[in-house]
């Protein structure tokens, strides 16, 4: 019994370490991001998801970074790898989570970065597949901020070559920031963002 219960402690103490280094892993992560260090933060990112094999979100952070990185305009010359390396770390959180809403705004967000690189070229086609995506996250997860915000907010970016009425995209930028409100993620390091943007957004829809 006395070796029964040996055992297990030992069992529950390695669990508890286990998710001890992964949670310190991902703030850590999370942090250099915030310091403005994204290669960094892309590098601890990879080596939690090298060890977290079943976990999505490590490789999401990668795809985030990488992708908010190629809107950069001083990133310019290296964009195309930019959006290479958030396009592989999509795809392998898509392989772990399937149907996952917030994947699905993400590949959204790769497309348009590929877009902005050369619009006239790259236009049609990539809006067409972002808007894809946004679809189907909204389809799997109507009441997710980020879902309806970013959808709305592609769209206004539409409407600017398009003349497009911008209203019904404000009117859902601002049933955003109520679904904002009472919005929980699931854990601390689940997507959580988007709120000042959406309250952003809505000033300039005024």
């Amino acid at each position: 019994m006395k070796t029964i219960i040996t055992i297990t402690a030992f069992f529950v103490c390695s669990m508890l370490a286990a998710q001890t280094q992964y949670e310190t892993g991902m703030q850590k992560a999370l942090s250099l991001w915030g310091e403005g260090k994204p290669a960094e933060a892309t590098a601890l990112f990879e080596r939690i998801a090298s060890a977290e094999k079943t976990n999505w979100l490590p490789s999401y952070y990668i795809g985030m970074i990488n992708a908010i990185e190629a809107f950069n305009p001083k990133n310019r010359e290296k964009a195309t790898a930019l959006i290479e390396k958030a396009q592989n770390a999509v795809d392998n959180a898509t392989l772990i989570s399937p149907n996952n809403a917030e994947i699905m705004v993400l590949q959204a967000m790769v497309y348009t970065a590929v877009l902005v690189q050369d619009p006239m070229t790259n236009g049609m086609k990539y809006s067409g597949l972002a808007m894809e995506q946004y679809y189907k996250a909204l389809a799997i997860a109507p009441n997710n901020p980020r879902v309806v915000f970013s959808k709305a907010e592609f769209e206004i970016g539409g409407a600017k070559w398009s003349g497009a009425d911008t209203k019904p995209m404000c009117e859902q930028i601002a049933k955003s920031i109520e679904l904002f409100a009472t919005f929980k993620p699931e854990t601390a390091f689940h997507p959580n963002w988007g709120l000042d943007r959406a309250n952003e957004a809505l000033k300039n829809c005024k």
